[in-house]
């Protein structure tokens, strides 16, 4: 079975969820949830990492196309992994369903703007068009993955 979406969560030292949010959204993520959480590492774990470990942790939820996910994960990787101050890991799984997400539409980049041309319009499944810029327009926000 082929996936449309990942979530990539990234759990990262308390103070560093923003520097994962830049990351990801650097490589096209558009945006994520952050929970509050608390490690269980134990002194053998901060001998074998060589690290100490803050119990206090910032999980970052991040759902993405899976185009996109390991070049997120290797950005994760270097920017905010174990290696770094953020003592952060990263990890991906497969999402089947999805709700509540807007479809991406390309949006030409030309000279007189996206409305231009109707390029940028997306077909309604009762035959109208809708255009994804307009705010007013009304847009279906779910889809099956």
């Amino acid at each position: 079975m082929e996936f449309k979406h990942q979530l990539i969560i990234c759990i990262v030292d308390e103070g560093y969820s923003d520097n994962v949010m830049d990351v990801a959204k650097e490589c096209g993520a558009t945006g994520g949830t952050v929970v509050h959480a608390k490690g269980t590492a134990n002194k053998e774990a901060e001998r074998y990492f060589n690290i100490a470990i803050q119990p206090n942790k910032e999980m970052v939820m991040i759902l993405v196309p899976t185009a996109i996910r390991d070049k997120i994960l290797h950005a994760l990787y270097t920017k905010v992994g174990l290696d770094t101050s953020g003592h952060g890991i990263a990890f991906a799984l497969p999402v089947d369903h999805t709700v509540g997400l807007s479809k991406p539409v390309p949006v030409p980049n030309t000279a007189e703007g996206p409305k231009a041309n109707k390029d940028h319009l997306v077909k309604e499944d009762n035959g109208t068009t809708a255009d994804p810029n307009d705010l007013t327009s009304k847009n279906d926000t779910s889809v099956d993955a």
